[in-house]
């Protein structure tokens, strides 16, 4: 690589990320659960919404970001480049983890008791994080971009085969091996984590950041790392926009004629999905170099979500610690059926005597509520930018 462009910066790569972030507060916070707006939900197994996109455009973005700091790395002592890397993905892993299981006491029968570790789920958003950017850090250091590429490709190939002839069968004996029991890794998650650790929110112990379908996530951030470093050797001219543009199409397209056979799934991270959600984030990554670089759209927009791409990991962890934090502060409510009487958090009273009132429409209550939660975070971290705090992990 050229070392005159290892060192630019493009804002709109600034502002991806910080939109993706907010994107990922807004959508793990809405007022109601029960009452959220179509494109604010997950597809409910196969298929893509808007919120689907999230998760995978942030890994795109880790991708992006470990293109700057990758060639100073490969120029490091190889102990001193794996000890950062594995110390960095392993600290994310743990600060994920500490989350799950925050803030340590709950409340049972009107008592404060302790959470147990037997119950605590292992993975998550964060944990995916880590171990995707720390195998593709380790799978990038050792093979160099060339070789990262050809790695991701044998990774999507060959999770497509596996996952195609290890279907599960059905109690009927049918086998859908694309489907939650009939896809290999929650019996892979189940062995090796134990029911008790997974996800329930599928109603069965499933985790949606399952090990096994960890596999592809190594892809897509190796996806965004090879879009980083292309941008770089390019530099800042219209064919590098150009062909970003025409990549994004191509693999947005290769990703929805391979959800034919190996349907886009979110839940399951099939390869599908990472090509068809890698196609759209370097369409709109192109997009936004276009207006923002060339263009100068820069204004209010663009600082909005900079701000929260400053910050990112801290902003998006401190989004769950507060909630969780005033989970315990319960305020009275009434009572329920059998008379006894129900509580509310702080945040829980201010939707429901605040927010909820406002609209005769639900949705609209709790997307409003999405937008306070955001602005909230939004000063917390404008506030942390203007002293030039960055916590770095």
């Amino acid at each position: 690589m050229n070392p005159k462009l290892t060192n630019q910066r493009f804002y709109a790569l600034d502002v991806f990320r910080g939109a993706t972030v907010c994107l990922m507060i807004l959508v793990n916070n809405p007022g109601d659960w029960g009452h959220i707006y179509g494109p604010l939900k997950h597809a409910p197994w196969e298929g893509c919404t808007p919120t689907d996109l999230v998760f995978p455009f942030f890994l795109f973005a880790v991708g992006n970001a470990m293109a700057f700091v990758m060639p100073k790395m490969q120029q490091m002592d190889r102990s001193a480049a794996l000890t950062k890397i594995l110390k960095r993905g392993l600290l994310i892993f743990l600060i994920g983890l500490l989350l799950n299981w925050f803030p340590f006491i709950k409340w049972d029968n009107n008592m404060l008791v302790a959470k147990p570790f037997s119950t605590l789920r292992i993975l998550g958003v964060l944990q995916r994080i880590a171990l995707a950017y720390t195998f593709a850090a380790l799978i990038i250091y050792f093979f160099r971009t060339k070789g990262a590429f050809y790695t991701a490709t044998v990774l999507l190939l060959g999770y497509w085969v596996v996952t195609a002839f290890s279907g599960h069968p059905a109690p009927d004996g049918s086998i859908d091996p694309f489907s939650l029991e009939g896809f290999w890794g929650t019996h892979v998650d189940r062995a090796l984590l134990g029911p008790d650790h997974l996800y329930k929110g599928e109603g069965v112990p499933f985790d949606p950041e399952g090990l096994v379908s960890t596999i592809p996530a190594i892809a897509q951030v190796i996806f965004g790392f090879l879009v980083g470093e292309y941008i770089q050797q390019k530099g800042r001219n219209a064919d590098m926009v150009a062909n970003l543009f025409v990549a994004g199409v191509v693999l947005w397209i290769a990703g929805m004629a391979w959800g034919l056979v190996f349907p886009i799934n979110k839940k399951i991270w099939t390869s599908s999905y990472v090509l068809y959600t890698v196609g759209l984030a370097t369409i709109i990554l192109a997009t936004m170099i276009q207006l923002i670089e060339f263009r100068g759209w820069k204004g209010a927009w663009s600082r909005f979500f900079d701000v929260f791409g400053k910050n990112p990991l801290f902003i998006f962890v401190l989004s769950a610690l507060v909630p969780k934090s005033l989970a315990l502060i319960r305020i009275p409510n009434g009572v329920n059926e059998q008379g006894q009487p129900k509580w509310l958090g702080p945040l829980g009273w201010f939707y429901e005597n605040i927010c909820k009132p406002i609209s005769s429409k639900p949705e609209n209550s709790s997307l409003l509520y999405a937008i306070i939660f955001i602005l909230c975070f939004w000063a917390a971290a404008w506030w942390m930018d203007k002293k030039g705090w960055y916590v770095k992990v």
